[in-house]
């Protein structure tokens, strides 16, 4: 047996000797000059990407470590399986085998994912149709794949990747994915808690366990993003109420066995709580100390507070940054005595050296025109760098609407101390709207309000906006158009085109006809960087066509304009925006002021609209917003004013429990017989007040998710005729609840309300939505 043995590993170690002398021959070869080069195995790769990538070409030397770089370099390819190298004499012969191509991508079993987003992710790591394709890439895809279902929470999610050869030497490769159930967090943990309650902490957090809205929120499906935002929220609540030693010493996530259920426990550590001694500074501030002090929002006597460090930190690098220096560095430096809990902060400056904008950039603009960003920057090139102007830029960039973020990063140019280039990176956002409202009541039923805008025509910046009124009695259709630079200087110019029509109730039985075309024309010119003032002019025409059921006011109208009066007014307004959000406000201000003088025509008045709106966070959750609303009218030149100038109120917008243009005015409906038939008509008045008051809060369920939330109001107002004089006493309230909620196609407002201070002949209604309204 062990001779056996012995005689057939001779016999297999000769053999593979053999091998090895036979191949031999085939690399080591002597150096020698190539005369041709032949390809073979080639089907879809060009000839010319092959030979490219050779180290040598026809008339060139050849030697073994050539060779062995040429395979090396066909193989970085990524296109080929083998290669392999043939002397015949002086010509070389390349042999390869081509990888397959992907034909197409397909998945099985997705229902998470829109599959246009899973191509994507698959396009980014190299797999794609058309793209070459071997099996450790199918691999690298089904663990994208996976990562990709990770982020919805979908632990238990496999995929399997299948290729099928057809052909032309192509696969078909197609995942087969079972999606399983969503992971949802069972329990949230803070252990080393002693000043705050676990709930309260809790309660800083967007996770959570779930609620009855967790279909919609999603709040109780893990994310790692989503975590580390809230322990950051969780380490800042600490940190600016004093605890400045505080950490978070771990972070657990634990899933169960059949990856449905998940558990996250934080450990953290609080630490004492130090109150601030003293402030001191130290560096060079450019002599200008007492200016940096003013600057300075961290208070003695007070609890640590690392929001008014942060701020106070931004606040002197901004500061710097005024006169040009955009490296300045600040650093506050905690002297923390332990033994009587007190710290001392010392503020650090070094401005280091002045610098220019060489260059502006814009990234993220796939739809906007470069323009469109630059014409609202007031830091240029090759200026001094400073600050101020680039806050200012990017405010006024965000201000456009057009982006739902917007950010300037400073970038260092090599070789060049002393200069910075400015990178501006957004990120567009759908800038059509659909405006949607709605009403109900017992004379005119159901009334729809429509409208399309479009703020951003063709990335031009340009607004374009239709708008469509399809109630039963008042119809309206309006077109305007704004080029907000119609001069370079940035003065902007609108035109609005408008049609209405009106006809009476059918309850009445009437039979008449008003008809409203008209075309203005207003300019916006920037007086400051926050102030705009609009002029305009107009002209309109109101024809009444007579007929029974006719208000007796309208009677009075043809008696003092004619029944086809012209109107020829001049508009003036003023408008300031302070708000942090157009959508969803929580803090800032808006004011608007509006003007109309009718000069010209058979109508003379004056009129003037006031709008104040005020949003004050009560804390993180609770926001308390005011609005109100003042118009006054008047008649000039003998004349009273124009009822088709009126103000009207109830509704939304308004008093709400009152139908939509209820309050104010009344006029008789006249019988066939020219008399009053006992029964009044809606015409709104010269004078209009109106106050609203909202608290808002999360909806039961939705936890800080700020695009589903509730509201009480209190609303109170009126409209008062040309003759009266504001009587408090006649004013209207009501009070209810609402929802808001920022669907796809705009903000979304529902509101129960029940009048409180109503007189007799009164309209109501309970229930009233409306979509693109804020208040």
């Amino acid at each position: 047996m062990k001779n056996s043995l012995f005689r057939m590993r001779s016999v297999a170690m000769g053999a593979l000797a053999s091998t090895l002398l036979a191949a031999l021959p085939a690399w080591a070869v002597a150096p020698f000059q190539l005369r041709d080069i032949r390809l073979e195995g080639l089907q879809r790769v060009e000839p010319g990407t092959v030979f490219a990538s050779l180290p040598f070409r026809v008339g060139d030397q050849y030697s073994d470590d050539k060779g062995t770089a040429a395979i090396r370099a066909l193989f970085g390819l990524g296109l080929f399986s083998d290669v392999r190298l043939q002397v015949n004499g002086d010509e070389l012969v390349v042999i390869v085998e081509e990888r397959p191509t992907v034909a197409e991508v397909g998945f099985t079993g997705v229902k998470e994912f829109d599959a246009e987003v899973l191509k994507k992710a698959l396009r980014d790591i190299g797999l794609a149709d058309g793209r070459p394709f071997d099996r450790a890439l199918a691999d690298r895809a089904e663990q994208e794949l996976k990562r990709q279902y990770l982020t919805r929470s979908l632990y238990g999610a496999q995929v399997t990747a299948t290729a099928t050869p057809i052909e032309r030497n192509r696969v078909n490769v197609n995942f087969n994915v079972v999606e399983g159930d969503v992971a949802k967090i069972k329990e949230i943990r803070i252990v080393g808690n002693k000043a705050f309650s676990e709930s309260t902490l809790r309660g800083l957090f967007d996770l959570d366990t779930g609620g009855w809205l967790s279909w919609y929120t999603k709040s109780d499906r893990y994310s790692r993003s989503k975590l580390n935002a809230d322990l950051e929220t969780l380490r800042s609540y600490y940190l600016s109420r004093g605890y400045l030693e505080f950490r978070i010493d771990s972070t657990q996530v634990a899933i169960a066995p059949d990856k449905d259920a998940m558990s996250i426990t934080i450990n953290l550590t609080e630490g004492q709580r130090y109150v601030v001694s003293s402030v001191e500074l130290e560096g060079d501030y450019l002599g200008k100390q007492d200016e940096f002090k003013s600057l300075v929002a961290i208070k003695a006597g007070q609890p640590y507070n690392a929001e008014d460090v942060a701020q106070t930190t931004k606040a002197f690098t901004e500061y710097f940054g005024g006169f040009g220096y955009a490296f300045a560095r600040v650093e506050a430096k905690p002297q923390i005595d332990r033994a009587s809990n007190r710290v001392t902060l010392v503020l650090s400056a070094q401005p280091s050296r002045r610098a220019y904008v060489r260059r502006i950039s814009v990234e993220g603009n796939n739809r906007t025109r470069d323009e469109v960003i630059r014409r609202e920057f007031r830091q240029l090139e090759s200026a001094w760098y400073d600050s101020d102007r680039i806050k200012l830029s990017r405010d006024r960039v965000d201000r456009l609407g057009f982006f739902t973020q917007v950010a300037v990063d400073t970038v260092e140019v090599p070789d060049a101390p002393d200069q910075v280039d400015l990178v501006v990176s957004v990120m567009e956002k759908p800038t059509g709207n659909l405006t949607l409202g709605a009403g109900f009541s017992q004379a005119e039923k159901l009334s729809l309000i429509a409208g399309i805008q479009q703020e951003n025509l063709f990335g031009s910046g340009n607004y374009l906006g239709l708008n469509i009124n399809t109630s039963k009695y008042n119809r309206q259709l309006s077109l305007s158009t704004t080029d907000p630079y119609f001069t370079p200087e940035g003065i902007s110019r609108t035109f609005d085109l408008y049609y209405r029509t009106s006809q009476p109730l059918d309850t009445q039985e009437g039979n008449y006809k008003l008809t409203t075309p008209g075309i203005a024309m207003r300019f916006g010119v920037p007086f400051s960087e926050t102030d705009t003032v609009y002029f305009g002019a107009g002209i309109e025409q109101t024809k009444i066509d007579p007929g029974t059921g006719m208000p007796s006011a309208y009677n009075e109208y043809i008696r003092n304009f004619g029944d086809s009066p012209t109107s020829v007014p001049l508009t003036v307004g003023w408008g300031r925006d302070t708000r942090d959000s157009a959508l969803v406000p929580t803090m800032g201000r808006l004011q608007r002021v509006n003007g109309e003088l009718g000069v010209a025509g058979d109508t003379r008045y004056a009129k003037a609209n006031y709008q104040f709106q005020q949003y004050i966070p009560l804390n993180k959750k609770f926001t308390l917003a005011f609005n109100a609303e003042a118009g006054w009218g008047e008649g000039l030149s003998g004349k009273p004013f124009p009822m088709f100038k009126n103000f009207y109120g109830g509704g939304l917008g308004s008093v709400r429990g009152f139908e939509q243009g209820t309050l104010g005015g009344k006029s008789c409906i006249l019988d066939a017989t020219g008399k009053c038939n006992g029964t009044f008509a809606n015409i709104g008045g010269a004078k209009k007040m109106v106050l609203n008051t909202e608290v808002v809060a999360p909806f039961p369920g939705a936890g800080n998710d700020r695009t589903l939330r509730m509201y009480g109001f209190f609303d109170i107002g009126n409209v008062y005729g040309e003759d009266e004089s504001v009587d408090f006493t006649n004013l209207r309230a009501s009070t209810g609840v609402g929802i808001s909620w920022i669907s796809p196609i705009g903000p979304l407002r529902i509101a129960y309300a029940r009048p409180v201070r109503k007189q007799d002949g009164d309209k109501t209604q309970s229930i009233q939505f409306q979509i693109g309204t804020s208040f």
